[in-house]
C-alpha cells in the first residue's frame, strides 16, 4: 500500500463536498482550526452549491473533486460531510494525476465509497476520519487525531472493553468504513478484499434487519470467512420495526461470525458518534482484545 507524503507546515488543504451541501457556517470552525495550527485552505469552487439535497450537480461536484485531485500544490483533499453522492459521481473521476502525485483523502460515511475505491484499485492509503462539517470545540480528540495523523504520528489507541467482545489479537491491514456503503460496492471494482485483513464497520440510522441483511450478505460473499479480525465503530440511532427485530447489534454481528475465530471489538470510538478518531485506511495495524481493554497500534 503506497503512503501519501506526510503534511508540513504551510501544505495546503483541500476541501470539497462530493455528497450533500453544506453552508459556510458549517465549516467556518474546522476552516479556522486548521489555519491557526499553520495549514493553507483551498475551497472548490462549488462548495457551497446547491441542487436539491446535494452540493451541485453532479458535475460540478466531480468538477471540485477532480481540480482538487489533479492540482499539484494541494497535500490533502477534506470531504466536507456525508449524506450521499459520492458514489453518483466515482466513476465520473480520473485518477492519472493522484496515481502519479498521491495525495491524502479524508473523511468517512459516504466517502467510504471513495476510500474502497482508491485502496482497491490504485492501492493508495487513505484517512477515514470526521470531516469540517462535524469538526467542531465539542471533540477536539477528532481534530487532534487526525492532524497527527496526517503529520506522520502513529497514534495507539486504547479503549474500554466491552462484555460482548471476543478476545485474541491479530494484524493486518485496515479496511472498511461505513457498512451501507461497503454493502454496496459490493461485487464492483471499487470492492475490497478482506481476506487476511481487519475489517472496520460502523453505520448510523439503520433498521436492525438491515444490518442483519448486509452482515448476512459479508457472509455470504465470502468476506468474514478469512478475516483477521473485526473492528466494530459506532452504530448510532438505530431503528426498529414495530415488532422488534429481536437482536441488538452486537448479537447480530456475532451470530454470523460465531462460525469463525477471528477477534471482535465492539464500541471503537470511530463513526457517526462525537467520538470519531483517525484511521488510516490501507496501513498495517495490531489489534489486542482483552478483557481489560482494547488496543490498536499501527505498525506501518
Amino acid at each position: 500500500m503506497i503512503c501519501p507524503p506526510y503534511l508540513k507546515h504551510g501544505d495546503t488543504i483541500g476541501i470539497v463536498a462530493p455528497a450533500r451541501k453544506v453552508t459556510k457556517n458549517e465549516l467556518d470552525f474546522a476552516i479556522h482550526w486548521w489555519k491557526e495550527k499553520g495549514f493553507k485552505i483551498l475551497l472548490g469552487k462549488h462548495l457551497f452549491a446547491e441542487h436539491f439535497q446535494y452540493a451541485g450537480t453532479d458535475d460540478q461536484r466531480a468538477n471540485d473533486l477532480q481540480n482538487m485531485l489533479d492540482n499539484s500544490d494541494v497535500k490533502a483533499i477534506f470531504c466536507a460531510r456525508g449524506g450521499y453522492g459520492m458514489l453518483r459521481i466515482i466513476d465520473k473521476l480520473e485518477y492519472l494525476s493522484f496515481n502519479f502525485e498521491p495525495k491524502w483523502i479524508c473523511g468517512f460515511s459516504d466517502i467510504t465509497a471513495l476510500h474502497s475505491h482508491i485502496n482497491n484499485i490504485y492501492e493508495i492509503a487513505t484517512i477515514h476520519a470526521a470531516m469540517p462539517f462535524s469538526m467542531n470545540e465539542s471533540c477536539l480528540t477528532n481534530l487532534e487525531t487526525l492532524y497527527k495523523t496526517l503529520t506522520g504520528q502513529k497514534i495507539h489507541y486504547e479503549c474500554k472493553p466491552h462484555t460482548l467482545n471476543r478476545g485474541g489479537e491479530c494484524s493486518g491491514q485496515l479496511v472498511g468504513g461505513n457498512l451501507s456503503l461497503l454493502y454496496a460496492l459490493s461485487g464492483s471494482i471499487s470492492d475490497r478484499d478482506t481476506t487476511h485483513k481487519i475489517l472496520f464497520i460502523e453505520d448510523v440510522d439503520e433498521y436492525l434487519y438491515h444490518i442483519d441483511r448486509m452482515m448476512l450478505h459479508l457472509k455470504r460473499a465470502g468476506k468474514l470467512a478469512n478475516l483477521a479480525g473485526l473492528l466494530v465503530g459506532n452504530f448510532n440511532k438505530m431503528k426498529d420495526n414495530e415488532v422488534a427485530f429481536g437482536s441488538q447489534i452486537e448479537q447480530i454481528i456475532l451470530e454470523h461470525c460465531e462460525m469463525y475465530n477471528f477477534p471482535i471489538a465492539f464500541n471503537f470510538p470511530a463513526g457517526h458518534a462525537e467520538q470519531n478518531v483517525a484511521l488510516k485506511l490501507g496501513a498495517n495495524y495490531n489489534l489486542y482484545v482483552e478483557s481489560t481493554k482494547i488496543t490498536l497500534q499501527e505498525i506501518s
